[in-house]
Parts: C-alpha cells; structure tokens; sequence
C-alpha cells in the first residue's frame, strides 16, 4: 500500500546497503500527462504547458470560480474525479468514493466532459475502434485484445468498453516506464552511470548508490526519465535520496 501509515512503514524496511542510498524516482501525474496528449484536449494541455496544478483547475472549471476561490476539499474532490475519469469511474462508483449523492456525482462527472470537451469523443472513439478491430492500442504500438465489447451482456459489454478506453493510458504509461528503465540500463552500463537498478512499482523506479554519488545519479536519471519519449506535454520526474524507500518521497 503506498498510502496511510501501514504504507510508509513497509516501505521503510526496505534500506540500503551500508555507505549507500536509494533513489526513488517516479513520474509525475503520468497518466493525466498521458490522457492529455492522447485526447488533444486544449484546457488539459494548458494546465501542463503552463505547469499549473492540474486538480484545483478541475475543480475551479467544474466549479466555475476563479482558481483562487477552490478550498482543499473542493481539490480533494476533482483529484478524484480526474484519476477517476482515466479509469471509467461511473457516477455510482464516484459517489460511494467521495461520499457524496449520485447527483452529485453525475454533476461532477459531466462538470469534467464539459471543462475538457475532448477527452470524452477521444475515449468513444477508441472504444469504437476497438469494437471493429478487437483490440486498443498503447502509444508504443501494443495491442491488447478485448473481445467482449461486442458481448450481449450489459455488464460484461460496459466493463470491456471502460478497459478499452483505459488500456491506451494505462498501458501507454507501462510502455513508457519499460522504455525508460532500458534507457538508464544503458546509461550504467555504457556510461558509467553510478547506480543500481533494484525495483519498479508502476510508475516508480528504485535505485540503490553510494552515498557520495547519489546526487549526481538522481539527476541523470530524472533527466532519463524526462526524455523517453517525446509528448505534447512536458514529462515531469521527481527523484528523492534516502536511506530507506520510505523517507525517499
């Protein structure tokens, strides 16, 4: 788990050698970066191009107040609501995870397709595409096959549309890690970068070096990271040194 308590605590057991450190890099909001260039959505772009906070501007355009008028719970709300959307998050599901009543979910929901009028066309389209081939599409070319789109079952037929529409994000967001982990590979070994690959969690990469290189590895990698590949959105990398994972954040 990476959040609460119990998270933290686990993740500091993991430690590193004696006179090392660990680098714990990780990608920025990847998949929203992702759904951004993915859709063309001009608001969604903005918001990165201008290095603006993603969720309290969703929440000032569901909202429809100016950014300086969002309170923390307004924020805590649309940070829902954008990684919800990534996922096919229905008013139902929305509404039990904030709490709030189905209206009010709904009006958050069509509140986001409003505030970014091409996210919604890009995802039906890729279900549609994937209704007629039998398969969606990361970034990088990999397919994914999804045959239950066309299914007569209601349920069945609606999960596999809400995959289909995820897969190119989420699985664009794989494709993006495994090219960026081949790249620092390369780095160590003809390079000399000074680090050990030992671990990857989603969008995280986790490096062990000595203590008094550790700062000059983090840098490379996170330059690393910002250059795998070449969006319409800048890719942003956070790079932490600790002794433990845990204290790496």
């Amino acid at each position: 788990p990476i959040r609460g308590d119990s998270g933290r605590r686990i993740r500091e057991g993991f430690v590193a050698s004696t006179g090392s450190v660990l680098i714990a890099a990780d990608y920025s909001q990847i998949e929203l970066r992702l759904l951004a260039h993915l859709s063309q959505d001009e608001n969604l772009r903005e918001v990165y191009l201008h290095g603006e906070d993603i969720h309290a501007r969703t929440a000032a355009l569901v909202a429809g107040v100016d950014p300086s008028q969002v309170t923390s719970d307004m924020r805590r709300q649309a940070k829902v609501v954008n990684f919800g959307v990534v996922y096919g998050m229905g008013a139902h599901a929305l509404s039990q995870q904030l709490g709030v009543a189905h209206a009010d979910a709904k009006r958050f929901i069509d509140g986001y397709f409003a505030a970014y009028p091409a996210v919604e066309p890009w995802m039906e389209r890729v279900v549609e595409e994937g209704r007629e081939k039998g398969y969606v599409s990361t970034l990088l070319g990999r397919k994914r096959l999804i045959r239950e789109l066309g299914d007569k079952n209601r349920a069945v037929r609606e999960r596999a549309e809400r995959e289909a529409a995820n897969t190119p994000v989420q699985g664009s967001a794989a494709d993006l890690v495994k090219k960026a982990m081949l790249m620092v590979d390369r780095e160590i070994r003809e390079n000399g970068l000074p680090a050990r690959m030992l671990l990857q969690v989603h969008d995280e990469l986790v490096f062990e070096a000595e203590s008094d290189r550790a700062e000059e590895a983090a840098r490379r990698i996170k330059a690393l990271l910002e250059s795998a590949l070449t969006l319409s959105v800048p890719l942003v990398a956070e790079a932490g040194i600790a002794p433990s994972w845990g204290k790496a954040h």
